[in-house]
């Protein structure tokens, strides 16, 4: 990444990769094995996860909503903007350096979220959450090593396998919403959540603002819901 500066670097628990964080400016990177996973610059998306879940859940008066991954924060943000004041919003992150360099070095980038009293940010598997709580969460929104088809951490897979998706549905309260981004289409994941009687809504959205590659969003709502 030429004329672009190495913060730190911080390896990933159990996935035998690292993540760096590079600077270029006011710019900020997160990569693994040269790949790009996220920039400050580029979170529209991220955003939309957020905001049209939780338009979702615009009707309760204190909802509970679980993240995985706090990335750089953009959808956390989103959530506090779209959420009100009696809101829960639980972050579940896995890698210890993400957490850092959210208080560290990305400290504006977030512009003091974390400390937003409806904040609880756990270093932690969100599987681990998902499954800890039955009919806990009213969203669960997963933004988990570039979706579906990861490139970190082969363990992630389980949150979008067949077992994992009937574990979040098992965690959501009635007409609750799993929110799931991708950094690409997977139709094999949209058909698995149909399969297990998801009603799914998928959003195709740029990565900033009106142009840039596409990410895909998927909203699924148990149909028995």
């Amino acid at each position: 990444m030429d004329d672009w500066r190495h913060i730190d670097t911080g390896p990933v628990p159990g996935g035998g990769k690292s993540l760096a964080l590079m600077q270029k400016g006011t710019e900020f990177s997160i990569v693994v094995d040269a790949i790009e996973l996220m920039n400050s610059t580029r979170g529209t998306s991220e955003e939309a996860l957020a905001a049209l879940a939780c338009a979702r859940l615009s009707h309760r008066p204190d909802p509970r909503v679980l993240i995985g991954g706090l990335g750089m924060g953009f959808t956390l943000r989103a959530a506090l903007a779209a959420l009100g004041p009696q809101a829960r919003v639980v972050v579940a992150e896995l890698v210890p350096a993400v957490t850092a360099w959210a208080r560290g070095p990305l400290a504006e980038v977030f512009a003091g979220c974390l400390d937003d009293p409806r904040v609880d940010l756990r270093e932690a598997d969100v599987n681990r959450l998902i499954q800890s709580e039955p009919a806990g969460w009213d969203a669960i929104l997963l933004d988990v090593d570039n979706g579906p088809e990861g490139l970190m951490r082969r363990s992630n897979d389980r949150l979008y396998d067949e077992w994992g998706l009937k574990r979040a549905e098992w965690a959501l309260r009635p007409g609750g919403v799993l929110g799931v981004w991708s950094g690409s289409p997977a139709r094999k994941f949209k058909g698995r959540l149909q399969r297990l009687g998801f009603t799914v809504e998928e959003v195709r959205i740029p990565a900033s603002g009106q142009s840039g590659p596409r990410h895909v969003v998927w909203l699924a709502t148990p149909r028995a819901a």
